[in-house]
């Protein structure tokens, strides 16, 4: 494993956790075969504010990259997932599988801390046939963070996908753009209003007439 696909990892136990000891043999194990790039323990009795801080709510408690688990793991699961976290592949498969679940709110949890993650339910869209709780999952993750400051340099990624070649995708990013309320993506939903279908040009009269309403001035 290259340095490059190697993650850094934080356990929090306390002294009565009956099974942190098992988890730092394991974690200590993968540092010294180099397939975590290092290991830092954190006793939540000494340091009660980190719980709060990462929403810790039992141990053993890890987070390795972007990766987050509770409890007892083994550690081929621990491997497995360090290779998941070091990956974009595997993010990509985490966020799909979290989404087609319904466990949305791990989703958005994970956003909260991890804002450049949002590239990954962004790349989604381009999947027309996702099951239906997956694109179910990405408007909820629209309507959470579409407004938000940290998502403005992801309006131009987003407007990427108004070219995909089904008119379902392309609907959806219409409707996505005009949840950001913000006058960047106006070109894009303006150029839709001459799309193919007909159903995306009413997305998109809708998109504007929103943004309208929302108070944004349109460039003549």
């Amino acid at each position: 494993m290259s340095n490059s696909q190697v993650v850094d990892a934080v356990l929090m136990v306390t002294s009565q956790c009956p099974h942190c000891a098992s988890v730092i043999e394991s974690l200590a194990e993968m540092v010294k075969q180099g397939e975590l790039a290092s290991l830092e323990i954190i006793n939540l009795e000494k340091k009660p504010e980190m719980a709060e801080k990462l929403a810790v709510r039992s141990v053993p408690w890890v987070k390795m990259g972007w990766f987050e688990l509770e409890g007892l793991h083994s550690q081929k699961e621990f491997q497995e997932k360090a290779l998941q976290a070091a990956s974009d592949e595997g993010a990509l498969d985490y966020i799909a599988e979290e989404l087609q679940e319904g466990r949305v709110n791990k989703v958005l949890s994970l956003l909260d801390s991890q804002h450049d993650l949002i590239r990954h339910v962004l790349a989604l869209l381009e999947d027309a046939e996702a099951k239906i709780n997956i694109r179910l999952g990405i408007g909820v993750v629209m309507e959470e963070y579409a407004m938000a400051e940290w998502f403005v340099p992801y309006i131009a990624r987003l407007a990427e996908y108004a070219r995909n070649k089904d008119e379902r995708v392309r609907a959806d990013v219409c409707h996505y753009l005009s949840l950001t309320e913000n006058k960047v993506a106006i070109p894009t939903i303006k150029a839709m209003l001459d799309d193919g279908s007909e159903a995306v040009r009413e997305v998109a009269e809708e998109s504007l007439e929103e943004l309208r309403e929302a108070g944004l001035q349109f460039p003549a």
